[in-house]
C-alpha cells in the first residue's frame, strides 16, 4: 500500500484489496459488536440497527463530520474519494474513525458518473457488490414502491368494473380517485429517459385501468427519503403509511393506507432499514445506508447510520449530496433538525479544475478529454473562479460552522495554483488542506486529517438559517437569497396557489422544505456557473412527500428519471468468463 492509482484502474485496485478485506466476524471483534448485532451477507454484512443504539444509548456521541463541496464539474470533483481519504488519514493518525455514506444507483453506475464509490486508493470495497446492488436496499424500495402503483391501478380497475355493492361484497369501500390527479409513478434503477411519460392500461377491462403515468429512477423514491430520516422501525411504519399515492375527484389525498398496502410496503423494506458495513481499501469502517439524488430528496446518508457510527467511532465522516447549496444546506437545515444531531466541522470538496470552469474556462462533457485549460497552469481563470469557493464557505459559515476547505488534487495542480486557492480560503476565514488520497491513500490525507481534528475543537455556534414555523414562501426566499445569492423568487401561479393551501393546511406545519434544484449552477440554470448576480430563482411547481415529511419545490427543468448518454459506462463492463469478476467498473 499504496496501490499504483496511476496505473491500476479502480476495479483493479479494489480487487488486489479485497484479498485481504476484513470479514463480518473482524469486524464484530474490531468494533465490540455483540452476537446478533452483526447480521452476515456474504463477505460483507448489515448492523442491527435498534441493538446496537440501545447497547450504546449512553455511551457519549464521537465527533460529527459533513462532506460536501463546491459546485461541481459534470465528471464530479470527488466528495467520496475526500471522504474516503479522511477516513484513512485520520486511521494513519491511530484514531477511531469510520464513514457513513450513500448507495450507488444503478442509473448513474452504468451511465456517466460511475459507482460513486470513491477512486485511486480511497475507494470503498467490496466495490462490485457496492455498485451492483450491495445488500438489496434499493431492490427492496423498488417492490415497495411499484407495490403501491400496482394497488393504485388495480383499485381504479374494480371501481371502474363494479359498483358500491360489489365492492363492498369485496371489502373495498369506493376511493373515488382521480385519474388526471396521480402524485406517484413508478421506478426503475437506471437512467431510462424513455419511460419519462407513459400510457398504461391499454386492453381491455381486465387489463388494469389506462391511465397516463411515468417512471422515475429509483432513488428518487419518496421511500428512498424516508429511509434517510426514519428513527426507527415504527416511524418507518407510520411515514410509510402517509405517502399519498393520488388524489380523490373532490381533491382529498388518497395514501398508501387507504389502499391498505402500507403494510406490504413496509414488509419489503423491513430489512432496508439496518445499514450495511464495508471498508476502505485501508480496512477503515464504512457504513453505507440510503441513496443519493440529492436534486429531489435529501441525499444523505442516513440518520440511523450517523446515529450509529457516532456511538461506534470517535470521529463519524457524513457524506452529502452534491454542492453546499444542495447538500450541505439539506444536511444543516433538514437532516439535522429531523436528527437532533449537531454537527462539529464541514470539509469542503474543492478541485482546481472546477474552479477553473468558474472562472469562464471550457465546457467540461464526461467522456470527452478535459481541454487545456484545465491540466495547464492557470491562475488567470483560477482566480476568477474561486469566488464560487468563498460563496460555499461563506454558506457553511453561517451555519455557526467553521470549515475546512479540502484540495482535492490532481498530478496536473500546480504549486502556485495551490497556493492561491489556500490563499483565498484562509482569507475567506476556512482551514485549507491539500490532500493527495486518490494517489497515496491515508498517507495523502494527513495534512487533511490533522486539520480536521484540529477544526473538530473548535466552538460551534450552530444554528438553523430559518425556523420551522417560518411560512413555505419565506424559506424558499431565505434558501434563494442567503444559500444561493438570488436577488429573489419568482413563483409560477399554479405553485404559488399551491404554497399558500400547504401554509394555511395545519396538516402540514413542520414539513421541511425540500429545494429541488440543478446540482451544476448556484442558480436554476445549469449553464451559469461561478457565483451568477441579480438572477430570480423560478418555482414552478411543489412536491409533496408527505411520508417523510417534506414539501419539494421545483426550479428549473430537473427530472425524476435522468437519462443515459451516448458514451454510458455499461459500454465497458463484462464479466471474466473464466473467474467471475466484474470488469470495467468505476
Amino acid at each position: 500500500m499504496p496501490y499504483d492509482a496511476t496505473k491500476l484502474k479502480d476495479y483493479q485496485i479494489a480487487e488486489l484489496a479485497e484479498k485481504n478485506m476484513p470479514t463480518p466476524s473482524y469486524w464484530q471483534e474490531k468494533l465490540g459488536l455483540e452476537q446478533g448485532e452483526v447480521i452476515p451477507y456474504g463477505r460483507i454484512c448489515k448492523l442491527d440497527f435498534m441493538k446496537i443504539i440501545d447497547r450504546l444509548k449512553n455511551k457519549p456521541d464521537g465527533k460529527y463530520i459533513e462532506v460536501t463541496a463546491i459546485t461541481p464539474t459534470p465528471l464530479g470533483e470527488g466528495k467520496t474519494t475526500t471522504t474516503m481519504g479522511l477516513v484513512e488519514g485520520l486511521g494513519k493518525r491511530g484514531l477511531n474513525a469510520g464513514a457513513a455514506i450513500r448507495q450507488p444507483s444503478g442509473g448513474p453506475t452504468m451511465n456517466i458518473k460511475g459507482t460513486a464509490a470513491g477512486g485511486g486508493n480511497a475507494l470503498a470495497i467490496p466495490m462490485t457488490e457496492f455498485s451492483l446492488g450491495l445488500t438489496g436496499d434499493i431492490n427492496d424500495i423498488m417492490n415497495a414502491h411499484n407495490l403501491a402503483m400496482v394497488a393504485l391501478n388495480a383499485r381504479m380497475q374494480h371501481e371502474r368494473n363494479y359498483d358500491d355493492a360489489e365492492l363492498a361484497k369485496r371489502g373495498l369501500r369506493r376511493l373515488d380517485i382521480n385519474p388526471t390527479n396521480i402524485e406517484m409513478g413508478w421506478i426503475i434503477d437506471f437512467c431510462a429517459q424513455g419511460l419519462r411519460k407513459i400510457i398504461m392500461g391499454i386492453g381491455g377491462k381486465m387489463d388494469g385501468y389506462m391511465m397516463e403515468s411515468k417512471f422515475g429512477i429509483a432513488v428518487s423514491s419518496e421511500l428512498m427519503a424516508i429511509l434517510a430520516v426514519a428513527t426507527d422501525l415504527k416511524d418507518l411504519r407510520e411515514r410509510i403509511g402517509k405517502i399519498i399515492v393520488a388524489y380523490d375527484k373532490k381533491g382529498n389525498p388518497v395514501t398508501t393506507s387507504d389502499l391498505e398496502v402500507a403494510g406490504a410496503m413496509t414488509a419489503f423494506m423491513r430489512n432496508a432499514i439496518n445499514p450495511t458495513l464495508m471498508s476502505t481499501v485501508e480496512y477503515q469502517p464504512v457504513l453505507v445506508h440510503a441513496g443519493p439524488f440529492a436534486n429531489i430528496a435529501i441525499g444523505q446518508s442516513s440518520i440511523i447510520a450517523d446515529r450509529i457510527a457516532l456511538k461506534m467511532f470517535d470521529y463519524n465522516v457524513t457524506e452529502s449530496g452534491f454542492a453546499a447549496d444542495i447538500g450541505f444546506e439539506k444536511f444543516w437545515n433538514v437532516k439535522c433538525r429531523f436528527s437532533g444531531l449537531t454537527p462539529n466541522v464541514s470539509v469542503i470538496t474543492a478541485t482546481i479544475r472546477a474552479l477553473k470552469m468558474h472562472g469562464g474556462g471550457p465546457k467540461v462533457v464526461p467522456g470527452r478529454p478535459l481541454p487545456e485549460e484545465y491540466t495547464r497552469e492557470n491562475l488567470e481563470l483560477l482566480e476568477k473562479g474561486i469566488a464560487n469557493l468563498q460563496h460555499h464557505i461563506a454558506t457553511v459559515k453561517k451555519a455557526g460552522i467553521n470549515p475546512v476547505v479540502c484540495i482535492n488534487a490532481f498530478y496536473t495542480d500546480t504549486k502556485e495554483e495551490i497556493a492561491m486557492v489556500r490563499r483565498y480560503a484562509e482569507q475567506a476565514g476556512a482551514r485549507c488542506a491539500l490532500s493527495e488520497h486518490w494517489l497515496k491513500g491515508g498517507e495523502g490525507a494527513l495534512e487533511l486529517a490533522d486539520a480536521v481534528v484540529d477544526a473538530c475543537n473548535d466552538k460551534v455556534d450552530f444554528k438553523f438559517l430559518y425556523p420551522l414555523e417560518m411560512p413555505l414562501r419565506q424559506r424558499v426566499d431565505a434558501i434563494a437569497r442567503e444559500v444561493y445569492g438570488a436577488a429573489g423568487v419568482s413563483w409560477t401561479p399554479e405553485a404559488e396557489e399551491k404554497a399558500k393551501r400547504f401554509e394555511s393546511d395545519p396538516a402540514f406545519a413542520g414539513f421541511a422544505t425540500m429545494m429541488v434544484k440543478t446540482h451544476l449552477s448556484l442558480t436554476h440554470d445549469p449553464t451559469l456557473k461561478g457565483v451568477p448576480k441579480d438572477w430570480i430563482l423560478p418555482v414552478r411547481d411543489v412536491l409533496v412527500f408527505a411520508g417523510a415529511k417534506f414539501l419539494c419545490p421545483m426550479t428549473g427543468a430537473i427530472s425524476l428519471m435522468p437519462g443515459t448518454g451516448s458514451d454510458p459506462a455499461f459500454r465497458r463492463i463484462d464479466v471474466d468468463v473464466n473467474t467471475g469478476k466484474v470488469m470495467g467498473l468505476f
